[in-house]
């Protein structure tokens, strides 16, 4: 369905987001970043309670909900399926970085979780795990890397993603229920999408 020009009302008790999808179909040069004390650390069966605390860590306040509200078994499906890797990018013995990287459409990768902690934002991390993200996904036979973004992700993102040579592609507009109202999320995260009952 096709929402009319105009505003659209939102019901009480929801947020909407656009989405916008973009992709690289040719390896592009890695822009510049400056070398630090990072690892990236490649997560084979990663723990559910362990990814479950760096995705809150990485997402909570951009409104990272859906793995959350995932039951058990249909996270581990995900997370332990043979195309799909996670890393983490460790920053003095602690993970602070989460990079997902699903190869399961042939010839494609999709960056399905990309952040760092608050920690690290602005300290050049987030080019740091990109480049990785980038020499893995372009290591394997792919012709087309993608990923998505959306307007509760840190207001730097979208034009970060095309710095880095992805091109958008889609846009969409999202609407579900508000996760800080069920307890997923908490009340006082995402400051810049306020609750409305």
């Amino acid at each position: 369905m096709m929402l009319p020009d105009g505003c659209s009302d939102v019901p009480a008790g929801k947020i909407a987001a656009i989405v916008t999808h973009l992709e690289m179909t040719t390896r592009p040069a890695l822009r510049f970043d400056q070398p630090r004390a990072w690892s990236l650390r490649r997560v084979e069966t990663p723990p559910l309670d362990w990814f479950r605390d760096l995705y809150r860590r990485v997402g909570e306040e951009w409104l990272w909900f859906s793995r959350m509200q995932m039951a058990d078994a249909e996270l581990a499906a995900r997370l332990h399926s043979p195309q799909l890797e996670v890393y983490a990018l460790v920053d003095n013995g602690r993970d602070e970085g989460l990079l997902e990287l699903d190869f399961r459409e042939p010839g494609q990768c999709e960056i399905g979780m990309f952040g760092v902690t608050a920690k690290l934002v602005g300290t050049g991390a987030g080019r740091w795990l990109m480049n990785r993200a980038l020499e893995i996904a372009w290591s394997r036979p792919v012709a087309r890397v993608w990923l998505h973004t959306c307007t509760f992700d840190h207001p730097a993102a979208l034009a970060f993603y095309q710095r880095s040579g992805f091109r958008a592609f889609r846009r969409q507009i999202e609407i579900t229920d508000d996760p800080r109202l069920d307890g997923t999320a908490p009340r006082e995260v995402a400051r810049h999408v306020p609750v409305i009952e």
